[in-house]
């Protein structure tokens, strides 16, 4: 994009609508506007202040948002290079075709419905002037009419006319030449200009929370310079206790790529880079935490290594050469196998080490683990994560944790990272038990949704109809959209693999049974996910599971 952007000379100006390329993210759709005072400008290229679309929750974070709304948890404002930038009009059908994701699309309709409004205001403004002025071509002729009345009435009773002068007014009053200077304060010689239509309007909070720090960010290695600076919006931390015994650490705004956070001065290791992991490590590294990564297949490292992150070559080495190792893995065995297993952590293990376990896995294999942790004189944490791919990728996740509740105050700033909220849970155990019961009702309810579409379909009822009528119902949600939209356009691109829901399953369902409590609607939806895995769907997303009932 850059060099087509230097090939044609782009005359850009305040309050134009842009495509601006952030970093090694896609274009996305912004508006060049006035940067706020204490932010200075990067020295070297022309650049303008653009700030982004985005979503809250998918919905559209609009130019025009109130202080009673929600804060927005996606919201971008950066220094673009004017290299960086496109026209929005002229290169829309360009950037739609090449970006497909749902966020993107939002954030466009954000756009269209900003200039909807735009035309809409525009035409109450010219209906009122118009308005105004057939009043006041109204006023006018009825004063005029008055006047000539009482123009005659004194001639006919022979009153002599009383001069006027131009300059003087009524008693009391102002001429109007003094009023005309005193309503415009601005210098002579200098247009006026129509502030209004160059900003965007902010609540009262957004602006208090857009005052703080600035965290520099540099453009991929082909680039030498820093190309853009991101305006910060402070994470704004509490912390609640609840009548549980539990503990919740959240964020005000939990986008990664906008938070202001102190990143922790210890070193952190990353086991682990799968769809949930890949995510976490990229929003540390954002956050400016220093980071190890190993992954059993060594190429997946490459990318976090063009980013900043360190090379860890086996287990046994990141965890012995950082303070904080996380790990998230696939299940129970690999779990096990990374601790226990050659070069595993628990070589690396020496007093004072921590060691936090991401895992989705049982309450008996985490126990284990963090006996054998704890007994060399380590300091075990287990927090499994609640979210998807995208939800990683945005810094989304939920983490539940529990064990050492000191460890679990040193990775404040890691969990900021990563994640919009954070439990404490008490016990090594609980937090195991909580995410088996969450995701227990999470596979449940995708089985049932693949069951209604397929039921509407056989019956002749519009599969389409039926998502229509449940996103207007109480049952509207994020994740219902998103994986009826994955069936309806048959696009089972993994979020969350079909194989580890069915797992999920498998372990609530154990889970159960330890404690003689019946679960049998989250043994019906295993079945199906069993079905679907007979399918060769297991690496597909987990609404794969609709085709458990087509075949």
């Amino acid at each position: 994009m850059a060099a087509a952007a230097a090939a044609v000379p782009v005359n850009l100006r305040l309050g134009d609508l842009v495509w601006g390329k952030l970093g090694r993210y896609p274009p996305w759709p912004g508006k060049i506007v006035n940067p706020p005072k204490d932010l200075k400008k990067p020295r070297g290229k022309k650049c303008f202040f653009v700030k982004f679309f985005g979503t809250e929750d998918h919905l559209p974070v609009l130019e025009e948002l109130e202080p009673k709304l929600h804060q927005p948890r996606t919201r971008e404002s950066a220094w673009i290079k004017v290299e960086q930038l496109k026209p929005y009009h002229a290169h829309k059908e360009e950037m739609i075709k090449i970006n497909k994701g749902k966020r993107f699309q939002q954030a466009v309709d954000a756009v269209e419905e900003f200039l909807k409004k735009g035309k809409g205001k525009d035409q109450a403004s010219h209906n009122s002037t118009e308005e105004k002025n057939r009043r006041n071509s109204s006023e006018e002729r009825g004063k005029q009419s008055v006047g000539e009345e009482k123009h005659k009435a004194n001639l006919s009773e022979g009153k002599p006319k009383k001069r006027v002068s131009s300059v003087s007014s009524e008693r009391g009053s102002k001429s109007p030449l003094k009023r005309t200077y005193e309503q415009s304060p601005r210098k002579r010689g200098r247009p006026p200009k129509d502030e209004k239509d160059l900003t965007i309007p902010e609540s009262s909070t957004v602006k208090r929370m857009m005052t703080g720090t600035m965290a520099g960010f540099k453009w991929p290695p082909s680039v030498s310079e820093p190309a853009v600076c991101y305006q910060a919006i402070t994470k704004k931390l509490k912390v609640c206790e609840e009548e549980t015994g539990s503990t919740s650490i959240q964020a005000a705004d939990s986008t990664a790529i906008n938070g202001s956070i102190t990143p922790t001065d210890k070193k952190i290791g990353f086991l682990g880079l799968g769809l949930m992991g890949s995510g976490i490590v990229s929003n540390l590294l954002k956050m400016g935490h220093t980071v190890t990564v190993w992954n059993r297949t060594a190429e997946k490292c490459d990318l976090f290594i063009q980013e900043g992150a360190r090379l860890g070559r086996t287990p046994a080495e990141v965890v012995s050469t950082c303070d904080i190792t996380f790990a998230c893995v696939s299940d129970p065995k690999a779990a096990k196998d990374l601790v226990l297993g050659p070069s595993g952590v628990l070589q690396g293990i020496r007093p004072g080490k921590c060691y936090v376990d991401m895992s989705t896995v049982d309450a008996d294999t985490v126990t284990e683990l963090a006996q054998v942790i704890v007994s060399r004189g380590g300091r075990f944490l287990e927090a499994p994560v609640s979210g998807n791919q995208q939800l990683s990728n945005d810094g989304m996740l939920v983490i539940l944790a529990a064990g050492d509740r000191g460890l679990y105050e040193d990775c404040s700033s890691c969990f900021q990272a990563m994640g919009k909220t954070s439990f404490f849970l008490g016990e090594v155990g609980n937090a195991a038990k909580m995410m088996l019961i969450v995701n227990m009702v999470q596979g449940s309810f995708m089985a049932t949704i693949a069951e209604g579409l397929t039921l509407a379909q056989v019956t002749g009822q519009s599969q389409q109809t039926l998502l229509d009528i449940l996103n207007q119902g109480q049952l509207a949600s994020i994740f219902l959209d998103q994986k009826c939209q994955n069936i309806l356009q048959g696009n089972f691109k993994p979020d969350f693999y079909l194989k580890y829901i069915q797992k999920d399953l498998r372990l609530a369902i154990a889970l159960g049974d330890s404690v003689n409590h019946p679960t049998p609607m989250a043994a019906a939806a295993n079945e199906v996910y069993k079905r679907a895995k007979a399918l060769d769907q297991s690496d597909n997303d987990m609404s794969a599971v609709y085709r458990a009932y087509i075949h």
